[in-house]
């Protein structure tokens, strides 16, 4: 396909001039940029306005309306996190080993850029500027292709930043948007594996799936987020409220959410009556098993399928269950690798959870709310890996580098 080979060709060039750059360089034209989204606030609003409006009026859910809205606070929050990267340390070029053979040769393992990366995401438009940003700090040229239901906030954001860009003498080419939404493209796009090292998708299981089952380019899962809360029997049922409360509730429409929470069979009786009240009063839908019912008239039955869904929506499932091992086994079950949290006064329940729960982020009395770049001091993140290869976890700048190794020698032969 024509369109997507000649911005394959220009990211491949773009990422060479990229990595002459100095730390310094990369680091001024980030504070240009931050300081363009800021200026252009009332432009990427109004281009923000007819995506909502659009998605409002096709009954897009009110969790994924969340995360296409774009304030004049998230708008500044994206130029923060641009300038949370100028502070944080480049990891380009640091020697990560060195060391001498017995023949004189003397090796380095040194970070590098991964070179181009290509990012697909649905209707997240911050995602643009925080692609960007870490990919322009680690010496990585970028192609992002967003969700049609953005596409014109994602369009406004990406022309500020490269005319930013611009302003400072570096190539627009170091970020570009895929603008054509018919799904060929996109699916052409995941086979641009002569010019794109690396693929990271963002969004629901499906996309995910799409890419990884389309995909020639290696890719890198960044998971859905069926993320489980676990009241073991001990737990300090106040705090447990709170934690509970702030996992589901702070933001529904984000992937470290709590969407599954299981509860000991002793401690239903104290803690659901004060907890069903709390999410009552926040207007969330609860599904349980029969237990929970019992002691919660106003909750639907759980269903297989609820115990393994990612709602972003005010709906959470409940489970009883006897044991931490039987939470745990639930747990490694139905959870998608994400985020996952055990709240107990009990430190050896608490380290058992710890060790045995297989999740990217594995908490011990925390909302699993802070599954993130920033709560991590990563600065803004490309995503949340879920997989065990080549990165797990929030994904920050070291996450995009790779390394090779700088052999130096003095005329050695083999």
């Amino acid at each position: 396909m024509e369109y997507l080979e000649n911005l394959g060709q220009k990211a491949v060039a773009a990422k060479y001039e990229l990595q002459r750059l100095s730390v310094e360089d990369k680091n001024r034209a980030l504070r240009t940029v931050a300081a363009a989204l800021t200026e252009s606030t009332d432009r990427i609003l109004a281009a923000n306005d007819r995506d909502y409006e659009i998605a409002a009026a096709g009954g897009m859910a009110a969790g994924l309306l969340d995360r296409l809205k774009l304030t004049p606070e998230r708008i500044q929050s994206m130029a923060q996190g641009l300038l949370q990267i100028v502070e944080l340390e480049d990891p380009v070029g640091t020697v990560m080993e060195s060391f001498d053979r017995p023949n004189g040769l003397h090796i380095d393992q040194v970070r590098v850029p991964m070179g181009v990366i290509g990012i697909i995401y649905e209707a997240r438009p911050n995602v643009t500027a925080d692609a960007f940003g870490l990919c322009f700090k680690t010496g990585n040229a970028v192609i992002l292709k967003g969700g049609r239901d953005a596409a014109n906030s994602n369009a406004a954001v990406t022309e500020v930043i490269r005319g930013a860009l611009v302003s400072e003498a570096i190539t627009a080419d170091a970020v570009q948007l895929i603008e054509d939404n018919d799904r060929a493209v996109t699916t052409a796009f995941m086979k641009l594996k002569q010019y794109v090292d690396v693929l990271i998708p963002r969004g629901g299981a499906g996309l995910i799936r799409a890419v990884v089952e389309n995909s020639t380019i290696p890719v890198i899962e960044t998971g859905t987020g069926n993320c489980h809360i676990y009241v073991d029997e001990d737990a300090d049922l106040e705090q447990a409220v709170s934690i509970i409360i702030n996992a589901k509730t702070q933001r529904i429409g984000v992937c470290n959410a709590c969407e599954s929470l299981l509860i000991h069979e002793k401690i239903t009786d104290k803690l659901l009556p004060v907890l069903g009240c709390a999410l009552r009063d926040r207007n969330v839908e609860m599904r349980g098993d029969e237990r929970v019912r019992m002691l919660l008239p106003d909750a639907a039955a759980a269903t297989e399928e609820d115990y393994g869904a990612e709602y972003l929506d005010y709906i959470i499932s409940m489970k009883t269950v006897s044991s931490l091992e039987e939470a745990i086994a639930h747990i490694n079950r139905y959870n998608t690798k994400h985020s996952d949290a055990i709240l107990t006064r009990s430190r050896e329940h608490a380290e058992q959870f710890l060790k045995e729960v297989d999740s990217a982020c594995v908490y011990a009395n925390a909302s699993t709310r802070f599954t993130d770049g920033f709560e991590f001091g990563f600065g803004a993140e490309i995503g949340i890996s879920t997989q065990k290869l080549h990165a797990r976890g929030p994904m920050g700048l070291k996450q995009l580098t790779t390394y090779k190794y700088l052999i130096r020698g003095d005329g050695q032969i083999r």
